[in-house]
C-alpha cells in the first residue's frame, strides 16, 4: 500500500498545512506557532513541490492478476521478476522512465527519446510456468531489433528465465520473462 502512495503529495499536503498555519498563526501574534509554520512548512512545501516535479508514476496492470497466477508467482517466481514488478508498480523519483537504465545497458537506441517506454504489465501462465510480460510502446524499435537482442535480454534478466518477444500490434512490444522449469535429474 505504501508503494502507492505519493510521496510528493504527503509532502504538498503537509507543508501546505504547516505553512497555512503558520500564516494564520501570524495573522493572530502567535509567535511560536508562526515560527513553526513557516520553519518547517515551507521547505517541506517546496521539497514536495520538487518531488512532485521529479515524480514517476506507477505502471498499472493491463489486466487483474487471477488467484491461480498470484499462487504460481509465489511458488516460481524469481527475485528479478518480482524485483521488477515492485520497482515499476510504486513511485519513482528522479528517472525519465521505468527500466530506462536497464534499456540503456541492452543498448536499445542512442537517445532516451528513441527508447521504448513500458506502459503496462500483466501476469499469466505460459506451459505451466509463471510469465511476467511487460508492455512497451516501441515506435522506434522494430520486433526485428528485439529479436536481436532476446539472447542479451535473456542473460541480463536470467538466470532461471526464458524471453519471449512478441508483437501485439504496431508500434507495440510484449516481452514475457518465464521461469524455466526445473531441471530434472
Amino acid at each position: 500500500m505504501l508503494r502507492q502512495t505519493s510521496l510528493a503529495m504527503w509532502g504538498l499536503l503537509v507543508g501546505s498545512l504547516l505553512t497555512t498555519l503558520g500564516i494564520f498563526a501570524y495573522a493572530t501574534d502567535n509567535a511560536t506557532l508562526n515560527l513553526a509554520g513557516f520553519f518547517y512548512g515551507i521547505p517541506i512545501l517546496l521539497g514536495g513541490l520538487a518531488l512532485k516535479a521529479a515524480e514517476l508514476k506507477p505502471i498499472p496492470f493491463s489486466q487483474p492478476t487471477p488467484p491461480p497466477i498470484l499462487e504460481l508467482r509465489q511458488q516460481q517466481a524469481t527475485a528479478i521478476q518480482n524485483q521488477i514488478r515492485q520497482d515499476v508498480t510504486r513511485y519513482r523519483y528522479g528517472q525519465s522512465a521505468h527500466l530506462d537504465t536497464s534499456l540503456e545497458r541492452l543498448n536499445f537506441s542512442r537517445s532516451s527519446q528513441e527508447r521504448p517506454i513500458l506502459v503496462g504489465l500483466r501476469e499469466t501462465e505460459i506451459n505451466g510456468s509463471y510469465a511476467l510480460i511487460l508492455e512497451f510502446d516501441s515506435p522506434m524499435v522494430s520486433l526485428e531489433g528485439w529479436e536481436k537482442k532476446q539472447e542479451k535480454i535473456t542473460s541480463f534478466f536470467g538466470p532461471n528465465i526464458r524471453v519471449e518477444v512478441t508483437q501485439p500490434a504496431e508500434g507495440r512490444i510484449d516481452l514475457a520473462l518465464i521461469v524455466l522449469p526445473p531441471a530434472t535429474s
